[in-house]
């Protein structure tokens, strides 16, 4: 028995999970599913990049949980990295799914051309609002999946993209998988490619779009819990 910590990215809260928290369970695994500030049911709360942070070490500690295998999908995938460095030896393992990784003084944004990114939340107050239906085509989703990400997603505080990552060490010392979905794009981001080269991370590859959790549930919880028997 693994236990999970499973934290979306953008838009999106605990819900996303739905499925793959199922698959897990069915399969014996403990796991939480975590909704950061600001999204989801905890819409209207305040938060910066650090809120969320600690919305995770918070979580992981008030559960007392320790051998964990924290879990973190596209944006979050910078929080989840910074509270998996904070919480030392409760942590089993980190696992990225198509997620940008954090680097010590650089904020999500200014990890890839995000000008458009900018324009959008100077045009909606300062929140990242769900992308346009069309936005999803290519990834793998069904037209229901895409109404209901869009539907209950809600926008994201701009303030958790903009807010520069904290690391006290090199992500190197992380034992991690990087799980990357084909259908949006081979090319691993800057640094996982040097990691995942130098043999320090796993890299495991899923044949669909940027949001396996709703595409490929049942892959995607069998991926975690092999994941989890890494050492």
């Amino acid at each position: 028995m693994t236990r999970f910590v499973v934290v979306a990215g953008a838009w999106l809260g605990a819900w996303a999970w739905d499925e793959v928290v199922s698959e897990l369970r069915g399969a014996g695994h403990e796991v939480h599913a975590l909704s950061l500030s600001g999204l989801a049911e905890k819409q209207g709360v305040p938060a910066g990049q650090q809120t969320h942070v600690q919305d995770i070490v918070d979580e992981i500690e008030r559960l007392g949980l320790r051998d964990v295998v924290l879990v973190g999908h596209s944006y979050s995938g910078v929080p989840v990295g910074q509270a998996a460095e904070r919480i030392g030896d409760r942590l089993a393992r980190v696992v990225f799914v198509d997620a940008n990784v954090p680097v010590d003084g650089e904020s999500f944004l200014d990890s890839f051309p995000s000008d458009f990114i900018r324009k959008s939340l100077d045009e909606n107050g300062g929140y990242w609002p769900p992308l346009d239906p069309a936005d999803y085509a290519g990834q793998g989703l069904t037209d229901e999946q895409i109404t209901r990400i869009i539907t209950d997603g809600t926008p994201h505080p701009g303030a958790t993209l903009s807010e520069p990552a904290v690391l006290a060490h090199p992500l190197a010392g992380l034992p991690a998988t990087y799980v990357k979905c084909l259908l949006d794009g081979d090319e691993l981001p800057a640094p996982v490619d040097e990691l995942v080269a130098s043999g320090l991370w796993e890299l495991v590859r899923m044949d669909t779009g940027h949001w396996p959790m709703f595409s490929r549930p049942r892959e995607l919880a069998r991926i975690l819990a092999e994941s989890s028997t890494r050492s």
